[in-house]
């Protein structure tokens, strides 16, 4: 921690590790140790070290993780749980953050994250590959994670400059410099230090010279391992990745540094997939990635504009334009405009890059990408009032999703936002909201929070927002429904199609195929169970070490009104049930494409319910 009086003192003064010990010294996460893994060949596109440099081959064994949000809780928690050996410590300065990440209620929704957190946390009995490991809690002073590390992951928030220069495209490093300051006092001279967080280019230039100032003379190697994580999918996206990118430099420190780090992924990702390169292109890349697909969503949402005006359908073209291989079908799926942490915000990123160069023909290109994302929401919200001619007042609109995406409890820059926004000033009776994945105190905080902060673009006698933690509440009486989260609860009958064309494509391993599991065939195998039993546990191969019982004044439990863990998403909605009790005429506008194919429409229409769906005229 920073001297008594440091400007920094209270910064960190609450940051606690969420590291439970083991027998083995493990920490936040770590597991029994797993199956023995047999070592691939390391890629052409991977700079291995020199043979002069092969007896010298750096081993990790300690890694803290600072920061614990969306990006560092997930690979803090694949880390250890695929590398058993190695003690993985996440440390944040939010407290809640920290003692949710050592209780039953998470502090984010992501699908498959909380089995891996109960085995990488807990331990695991019953069905493991080796000896069990008992689970503990700790707090962990930050400095003496970060002083005891082999290598440091930087995974703190840096989201777009709020004001000053640069505002509304820059980055907002504030974060990402602390947690720098923070490693350049405690970390051990040739630290292996690693950018996470998504950053502008040459940052690790910035990273260097901090170090150096704060501890000259001493030698730490700079790595950037950017994330590719998708809400909703993090942890498939962890497990299986398409690629992961290691940048360092040329020298032989460098190179031994990045090699290190890819024995740590490799204990799961083949080597083929591990792609070295200099550290300014890993910087780029991730800001570039993003860019280009939040420029795919812009152009479909463009064109499903055009679909709308003349009568094309817009499934159909991106069917058609999909399936040329030179483009592909991926994120040509038009809707109300991307949304979460990262498009948008690495869009502006490139802007801001681009502006700095001199580029202004660029800035200005991709501005339009962000520009076209902004203008999708507000033309949707504009046709919702004009089918309920021109006028919401007296009437009550449900709004069904708040958080930007499916299968996740993200809300940041949700799209969602912005339509409650427009709606609320043409004076509506409710804005009712429903979200099967977002705790209803979280999405009420949200909002809360967004009026605070845009108090002057809300109006004083606006309609009340009332957030629901039941669907059907939510519908009863309402002129409206809008869909505008892909959830797969809000999709008729589509479910036991999805789980069975899903299901079709899982791995089932062949259980003495081999002497020994690897976890990845574990995780498949417990994924496939789950698919055909009901267990209502989760738990089909009796893996999880029985998590405590929360406190009884858990401010989690509080919010939830439940002590079983947290919130649950419930079945599919009926509706039906939804239809009876909703005022004549029934609306619904499909903000997402999921009441797309004719079959399903016509079902809504023998309901009297008539759908507006982005990319298609009228009522289908």
């Amino acid at each position: 921690m920073p001297p008594a009086g440091h400007p920094d003192e209270s910064m960190y003064q609450d940051m606690a590790s969420s590291s439970p010990t083991t027998p083995d010294d493990h920490s936040f996460f770590s597991s029994a140790p797993r199956a023995e893994r047999q070592v691939d060949h390391i890629s052409p596109g991977y700079s291995s070290p020199s043979s002069q440099f092969a007896d010298a081959h750096r081993s990790v064994r300690n890694i803290c993780c600072v920061g614990a949000g969306y990006v560092g809780g997930p690979t803090a928690t694949v880390i250890a749980y695929q590398n058993p050996h190695i003690r993985v410590t996440a440390v944040d300065r939010d407290a809640q953050r920290i003692r949710r990440w050592n209780s039953r209620h998470l502090p984010i929704n992501e699908p498959g994250l909380r089995d891996m957190v109960r085995i990488a946390r807990d331990g695991s009995k019953g069905f493991s590959s080796a000896n069990e490991a008992d689970g503990g809690s700790l707090d962990v002073e930050t400095e003496r994670c970060i002083a005891e590390a082999d290598l440091v992951f930087i995974a703190v928030n840096t989201p777009t400059k709020g004001s000053g220069v640069g505002a509304g495209a820059a980055t907002d490093m504030t974060a990402f410099e602390a947690a720098v300051c923070e490693i350049a006092r405690h970390a051990r001279a040739g630290t292996i230090v690693v950018e996470k967080s998504t950053v502008p280019c040459r940052t690790a230039q910035l990273v260097q010279d901090m170090l150096a100032a704060h501890r000259p003379g001493v030698r730490f190697d700079i790595l950037s391992s950017p994330e590719f994580l998708a809400a909703g999918t993090a942890i498939q996206d962890l497990l299986r990745p398409d690629r992961v990118l290691i940048g360092s430099s040329p020298t032989p420190s460098g190179r031994r540094a990045a090699d290190a780090l890819a024995d740590v992924y490799a204990a799961w990702v083949p080597r083929a997939r591990i792609i070295g390169t200099n550290v300014w292109s890993a910087e780029l890349a991730k800001v570039v990635a993003n860019a280009m697909l939040a420029q795919r969503l812009s152009s479909i949402n463009s064109i499903s504009a055009i679909c709308e005006a003349t009568g094309a359908d817009i499934d159909e073209v991106v069917a058609a334009v999909g399936s040329d291989a030179r483009v592909g079908a991926r994120f040509l799926k038009p809707g109300i405009g991307f949304g979460g942490s990262c498009l948008k915000k690495d869009v502006l990123s490139l802007v801001y890059l681009a502006e700095s160069l001199g580029l202004g023909h660029v800035a200005e290109y991709w501005r339009h990408v962000v520009s076209m994302n902004e203008q999708q929401r507000d033309r949707f919200s504009r046709r919702v009032v004009r089918c309920l001619n021109n006028t919401l007042v007296g009437k009550k609109i449900t709004i069904l999703g708040f958080a930007f995406k499916a299968n996740t409890s993200d809300v940041r820059e949700s799209p969602t936002m912005d339509i409650i926004r427009t709606l609320r000033d043409e004076n509506p009776l409710e804005i009712a909201i429903f979200d099967p994945c977002c705790n209803p105190a979280a999405v009420r905080q949200e909002i809360e929070a967004t009026m605070k902060r845009d108090q002057n673009t809300w109006k004083a006698n606006g309609c009340p927002v009332i957030i629901y933690s039941d669907v059907y509440e939510a519908c009863a009486a309402s002129n409206a429904i809008l869909i505008t989260t892909e959830c797969y609860e809000f999709k008729i009958t589509w479910q036991a199609y999805s789980i069975e064309r899903e299901s079709s494509k899982r791995f089932y391993p062949t259980l003495f195929a081999r002497r020994k599991l690897t976890e990845m065939d574990i995780i498949a195998l417990h994924e496939s169970l789950l698919q055909l039993s009901k267990c209502e546990e989760g738990d089909p191969l009796r893996r999880f070490v029985e998590e405590p019982l929360c406190a009884e004044d858990c401010p989690d439990c509080e919010l939830v009104g439940t002590r079983a863990g947290g919130y649950r998403a419930e079945a599919d909605v009926d509706w039906r049930k939804i239809s009876h009790h909703m005022k004549k005429p029934r609306w619904l506008f499909d903000g997402k494409g999921i009441i797309a194919p004719k079959e399903i429409a016509s079902k809504m229409a023998s309901l009297g319910i008539h759908v507006e769906s982005i990319g298609r005229q009228g009522n289908l």
